[in-house]
């Protein structure tokens, strides 16, 4: 069975229907893949595209972010571990829907192609957005030769990072000119830097009034290595004379490492100085609470938290992988520290409470970055730009 929540089709003539893109993912829930993806859906010219949403287990509230009222959502609800009849149910759905392009990000949804060209599916895109534990440089010899396999079934790759750009080429075969380096783009009305005094979050007497908010925000899973984060805050407190009446640590998001970082907080003694409250959704108001924005991940495509926090005008400490490295410039927007070490960690976000205004410098220039190369609008003309290449008819040879 097909779950499936379509609404009316509005703004959409039945007699010249625009070309419809099916974007194919795992789930649509809260992450930054599925929020790039909300995104370009909201930000592309109605007329020019409509849009499908096939997720290969299911959706949940998240699809209320969707502000177009003609996307079709079809779960297919792939049970744990082995499920072959998915894949009947995939075919079914990219039968049922009829697409001029199919759209797939990450390891995921890749095999769709191969159903989607014997579906008559004439245009094939693939997304990368970054890695998980799995295959944290890409090397996993099965999944490099699966891509491999379906590479000649894909008409165009797009990566978010230079870095995943330059693997696409190196090391899977595809083409220089058939992979486009798109960057996300990031609401930069919504997210803002903090106009007046910081709002009051967390428990009741969670905050003082210097209090110094250290914050994060992303899933909670091994592969964003929060634990890291909360071992550097950790060795904050235990070297700052005094920093217990300032030092305060936030981390919104929820997954496998919340509890971990929990109980490690809890063991030290130090819960009172920390507030892991899981998914919120208001994260605008969170982000301008905070001091320094960190992200310790093991591996990053392009992350959506960053630009956010980069638009929020807040200095940014990331680890030195991925995508962090077209982001975020050291000791101009943010401070890059390798990852898995909590005390170099610990001694990058120190300078921004040790040094007075690093941290409104940074940030400055960081939201300054995000208003001139990571706009909403910039994004959706550059998938757009794909999308009409790709599907554009074949010039005719005189």
């Amino acid at each position: 069975m097909l779950d499936t929540d379509i609404s009316a089709s509005a703004g959409v003539s039945p007699l010249a229907p625009a070309p419809l893109i099916v974007h194919l993912i795992h789930r649509l829930d809260i992450g930054g893949l599925e929020n790039g993806l909300v995104n370009l859906i909201n930000h592309m010219p109605p007329e020019r595209y409509r849009h499908a949403i096939v997720c290969l287990t299911d959706a949940n509230e998240f699809r209320h972010r969707i502000r177009r009222s003609d996307v079709q959502i079809i779960s297919l609800n792939k049970q744990e571990g082995k499920d072959l009849l998915h894949y009947l149910r995939l075919y079914r759905a990219i039968r049922q829907l009829r697409p001029q392009l199919l759209h797939t990000r990450n390891l995921a949804g890749m095999e769709a192609h191969l159903l989607a060209t014997l579906a008559g599916v004439r245009f094939r895109v693939h997304g990368e957005h970054g890695r998980d534990m799995a295959d944290l440089y890409g090397l996993n010899p099965r999944y490099r030769l699966l891509r491999k396999l379906l590479r000649p079934l894909i008409s165009h790759f797009i990566a978010v990072s230079k870095d995943l750009q330059a693997w696409l080429v190196a090391s899977i075969g595809a083409l220089p000119s058939r992979v486009s380096y798109i960057r996300n783009g990031v609401d930069s009305v919504q997210f803002h830097p903090r106009l007046g005094p910081r709002a009051g979050i967390g428990p009741q007497g969670f905050l003082c009034d210097d209090a110094f908010v250290i914050g994060s925000v992303g899933r909670m899973a091994e592969v964003k290595d929060h634990l890291t984060l909360v071992r550097a805050f950790l060795l904050l407190v235990a070297a700052e004379g005094g920093a217990q009446s300032r030092l305060r640590l936030i981390i919104i998001g929820a997954g496998p490492c919340h509890q971990p970082c929990l109980d490690l907080l809890e063991k030290a003694g130090a819960s009172h100085l920390a507030w892991l409250p899981g998914t919120r959704s208001d994260i605008p108001q969170l982000m301008r609470a905070m001091d320094v924005f960190t992200l310790p991940s093991l591996a990053e495509g392009m992350s959506n938290t960053i630009l956010e926090a980069m638009a929020t005008g807040l200095p940014v400490v990331a680890t030195t992988v991925g995508g962090n490295l077209d982001l975020v410039h050291g000791g101009w927007t943010g401070s890059l520290v390798p990852p898995r070490v909590p005390e170099l960690l610990a001694d990058a976000i120190a300078d921004y409470y040790r040094i007075p205004g690093l941290a409104e410098k940074h940030g400055a220039r960081a939201r300054s970055q995000v208003l001139t190369e990571y706009s909403m609008m910039a994004m959706a003309d550059a998938y757009l730009a794909v999308y009409d290449a790709v599907t554009a008819p074949p010039t005719v040879q005189r």
